[in-house]
C-alpha cells in the first residue's frame, strides 16, 4: 500500500525484497466480486493497475510483456488464425494479437468484468482494438471455457493471467493442461506466464513437468526484463503438440506492424537461458 510519503511499495517477503514507486495520485479503488483493484497516477511509470496489492500493468513497461507474450509465440506457430486469451483482463494482449493479419478470431475470457471496464477508463490504448470485429470479449470463467470447448477448436491459448493464487490459481495444474491440449489444434501451442527466473525457478520447472505429464510434447521458457513484476525479470512457457524449434523468421523480420521490444533477432535471443535455468529445468 501507498505510505505516508505516497510511495506505493510491493513486498516480496519471501524473498526478502521489495519495490517502490512514487504515487501522485490514487484514481481508484474498489473490491470487486473477485480480487482488490487499486488504479494509481505516477510520475515515471505513468498509471498503474494494482490487483491485491501486486503490481499489474503500467502505462511504462507493459509494452514488454504484451509484445513477448503474443509475437514470441504467434511467429512460432506455423499460421494462428483462431487464439484464445485466459485472464488478460487489461486487453494488452488482444491488442498486440490483432495486429497479426491472418489472425481471423481472438477470444479474450476474463472472469472479471471489472478488470476490463478500468482498462477501458484509465488504459485507453491497450483496449484500443476491443472493438475489432475480431474480437470477442467474454467475462466467464476460463477454465470452464476450456472444459467446454470443443476439440481442436483453437491454434494459440495464451494464459495471460495473475499468479498462481485466488481466481489464477487453477490455470497452473495438470487437469487444465490437459484440457489445453485437447483443444489446441495440430501444431497448436499454449503459452503461460511463468513468473521470475530468479525468484520462482521451483514453478517454472514444475510447469514443464506438469505440462508434460498432461501431453504435451514440447516446453521451452522465454525470457524478457520487466520492471513492475518481482526481480525485473520475467518469462513465459511454451507447450506444444508437436516441436517448438524454429520459427517463421522471415515474417517476423517483415512484420507489417511497429513493435518497440519484439523483433526476429530479441525472438532468438529471449529462448537462449542461462546456464542456472538450463540444469534446473533439466534435473
Amino acid at each position: 500500500m501507498p505510505n505516508e510519503k505516497n510511495w506505493f511499495t510491493e513486498v516480496y517477503p519471501k524473498h526478502g525484497s521489495a519495490l517502490s514507486m512514487e504515487v501522485s495520485a490514487k484514481l481508484h479503488e474498489e473490491q470487486s466480486a473477485f480480487q482488490h483493484l487499486q488504479i494509481f497516477d505516477t510520475p515515471w511509470l505513468g498509471k498503474l493497475m494494482v490487483i491485491d496489492g501486486c503490481t499489474m500493468v503500467s502505462d511504462r513497461d507493459n509494452f514488454l510483456y504484451h509484445e513477448m507474450m503474443t509475437h514470441q509465440t504467434l511467429f512460432t506457430h506455423p499460421d494462428p488464425k483462431r487464439v484464445w486469451i485466459i485472464g488478460g483482463g487489461d486487453c494488452g494482449s488482444l491488442k498486440e494479437v490483432l495486429r497479426h493479419p491472418g489472425v481471423e478470431r481472438a477470444t479474450q475470457i476474463e472472469i472479471d468484468e471489472r478488470v476490463t471496464r478500468l482498462a477501458e477508463q484509465y488504459f485507453p490504448d491497450l483496449c484500443s482494438s476491443n472493438n475489432d470485429p475480431r474480437a470477442e470479449l467474454l467475462f466467464i470463467d476460463g477454465i470452464q471455457w476450456v472444459r467446454d470447448a470443443a476439440d481442436g477448436s483453437v491454434d494459440v491459448i495464451i494464459v495471460d493471467s495473475t499468479d498462481p493464487v485466488g481466481p489464477a490459481e487453477g490455470l497452473f495444474n495438470q487437469a487444465f493442461y490437459a484440457q489445453c491440449l485437447r483443444c489446441l489444434a495440430p501444431d497448436g501451442i499454449l503459452v503461460q506466464q511463468s513468473e521470475s527466473p530468479l525468484f520462482h525457478l521451483d514453478l517454472i520447472g514444475a510447469m514443464h513437468q506438469t505440462m508434460r505429464a498432461a501431453g504435451f510434447t514440447a516446453t521451452r521458457t522465454f525470457f524478457f526484463p520487466q520492471f513492475i513484476y518481482p526481480s525485473g525479470w520475467w518469462s513465459g512457457t511454451m507447450a506444444s503438440k508437436g516441436s517448438l524449434e524454429g520459427f517463421r523468421e522471415q515474417d517476423a523480420r517483415s512484420k507489417p506492424f511497429e513493435t518497440r521490444y519484439y523483433n526476429a533477432d530479441i525472438h532468438k535471443a529471449a529462448l537462449v537461458a542461462p546456464e542456472f535455468f538450463r540444469k534446473a529445468i533439466a534435473s
